[in-house]
């Protein structure tokens, strides 16, 4: 006997129904699952990851049964992070001493002239972008009042490269909160590191960045015995590259800069990229020498020709030159397209080198001499695993292509415990599909292999590293500086699209949000 027609069509209809929830249920489910709260601590994101540490081998079950759970503010994950031991507000230079540098730092959104004339609706500091080149030296105390005129988002000042203590680290909801309009915050650290620095905002950086609110910071050794034994033989140049509006600049000028030096000088360029992407910087007319990278010298570094260097979003390399005896102009070219011309000033004794082509890229991992690294990463207290994939899905209820660590996505993503005093190992590798200029707050990493392939000239110290699509690599620092660091993508917009992760220490806690309703936003 046949059903009525009125039975089957509401059959019909009821697999319908059950199909569409069967679609529609999981998609409904995951994006609620992914919706953040309006206000919440980074150190209640994602799982923790003790990388066989402490607590490493008997969590490995409560960490899978996390991965993919999103905890609320108000319920730790483990006692380490329950405790309360110090707080990263806490963690500071420890001395009430005067400072031997004093600087003011007023931002401002605006429109501003750059250098080289050219107009740009951005921000400044102190009335100008890039702000004020900080110079000091190694061992003196450095203090920056960072005054907040007229940016409407809030502002940080983040000092890329310098490992300072915790609660100068300037990151928006992690170690202090933005400084709003009319708002002041004071940053007070020891210059422990010589080398080439740069410091930006680390509130809504993305735009804040590529804005304009950044500047230089270079820390000199204390007594440089060359610049000592005869200080006209030396001439130290900072060439910070930053794109406004398309548009590469050195130190703010779109066409090429000209550098005083004579005949026989050694010419320090200390490179600093800024932007978002990794930047070919090569010398045309004379030998040069990489003799830092990321503010940390070389080993034996030997003289190059028809070679380019490879510098990080965010990474600094410094190139030493000395000038032809007859006079010769010497061209630094960075990126192609802007250059400095490095001269007495007066007529050259023959034509300036022309830009050409980008020489064969100079190989990190081979160039220079070994020298003891004060750790031994074959036998590390943590080992991390930092694996950047690309898929489909929800990050704050918007769907699209989003990065992954460790195949989650953000905030659900691996926060890497580890103790004071440990030696870490972790591979960063990349199969997303795109390149990752990765930095890591607070710390130096030396990098021991790419690819398989071990490190064998002079240790190759970094805080931020390109990691190319389909590369790996193992890098090694000690944890020696407390506190809870951003572990993120240079790649500012890459960081805003969830390709960001924290390393936390054990007993640290902060009373900072994140969150709609914090008024902080880092990336």
């Amino acid at each position: 006997m046949r059903a009525p027609r009125w039975l089957t069509s509401h059959r019909r209809w009821l697999a319908i129904c059950l199909a569409a929830a069967i679609v529609v249920w999981p998609l409904g489910y995951f994006w609620a699952s992914s919706l953040l709260p309006s206000s919440y601590s980074v150190t209640d994101m994602g799982y923790p990851d003790y990388g066989g540490g402490s607590r490493g081998g008997d969590q490995q079950g409560e960490m899978a049964g996390m991965a993919g759970m999103h905890r609320m503010p108000g319920m730790p994950s483990t006692p380490e992070m329950s405790s309360v031991s110090r707080s990263v507000e806490t963690l500071t230079v420890g001395t009430d001493r005067p400072a031997d540098v004093l600087v003011t730092l007023t931002a401002r959104k605006q429109v501003f002239t750059l250098a080289g004339g050219r107009s740009v609706d951005g921000y400044t500091l102190n009335g100008t972008s890039p702000g004020p080149e900080i110079r000091a030296l190694q061992g003196q105390l450095l203090e920056v009042r960072l005054i907040n005129e007229s940016v409407p988002d809030g502002i940080t000042v983040h000092w890329h490269g310098l490992d300072v203590p915790n609660a100068d680290d300037g990151v928006a909801g992690v170690t202090q909160n933005s400084v709003p309009v009319g708002g002041e915050f004071v940053y007070r650290f020891l210059l422990s590191q010589a080398g080439t620095y740069w410091y930006h905002s680390h509130q809504v950086s993305h735009e804040q960045v590529v804005g304009g609110l950044l500047g230089a910071l270079v820390i000199s050794p204390a007594a440089p015995a060359a610049a000592a034994a005869d200080p006209g033989a030396v001439v130290d140049e900072i060439a910070l590259a930053h794109i406004y509006d398309g548009r590469r600049t050195i130190n703010g000028r779109d066409d090429d800069v000209p550098i005083q030096a004579p005949p026989g000088a050694r010419v320090r360029v200390r490179i600093i990229n800024t932007d978002n992407g990794a930047m070919l910087a090569w010398v045309a007319g004379a030998p040069f020498t990489l003799v830092a990278v990321d503010g940390t010298d070389l080993n034996e570094p030997g003289r190059l020709t028809d070679r380019a260097v490879q510098v990080t979003a965010g990474g600094r390399a410094d190139l030493e030159i000395v000038q032809p005896a007859d006079g010769s102009i010497v061209r630094v070219v960075l990126g192609g397209s802007n250059s400095l011309l490095l001269g007495s000033g007066g007529a050259p004794a023959g034509p300036v080198p022309a830009v050409g082509a980008a020489p064969e890229i100079l190989d990190p991992l081979s160039y220079g001499a070994p020298a003891p690294l004060g750790l031994n990463p074959d036998a590390p207290d943590r080992s991390f695993d930092y694996s950047i994939g690309r898929r489909p899905g929800f990050v704050g209820g918007v769907p699209g292509l989003w990065w992954t660590i460790n195949g989650h996505l953000f905030p659900d993503v691996p926060m890497f415990v580890v103790a004071d005093g440990d030696v870490v190992r972790m591979r960063i590798s990349n199969d997303s599909g795109e390149v990752h200029p990765m930095h890591l707050h607070g710390h130096h990493a030396v990098v021991v292999s790419r690819n398989g392939v071990p490190a064998t000239g002079s240790p190759w110290w970094v805080d931020s590293l390109t990691v190319a699509d389909g590369e790996s690599y193992d890098i090694a620092f000690r944890a020696d500086n407390p506190g809870i660091w951003m572990d993120h993508c240079h790649n500012l917009p890459h960081a805003t699209q969830g390709l960001v992760a924290h390393l936390m220490y054990e007993g640290v806690t902060e009373p900072f949000l994140v969150g709609a309703d914090t008024g902080n936003q880092p990336e």
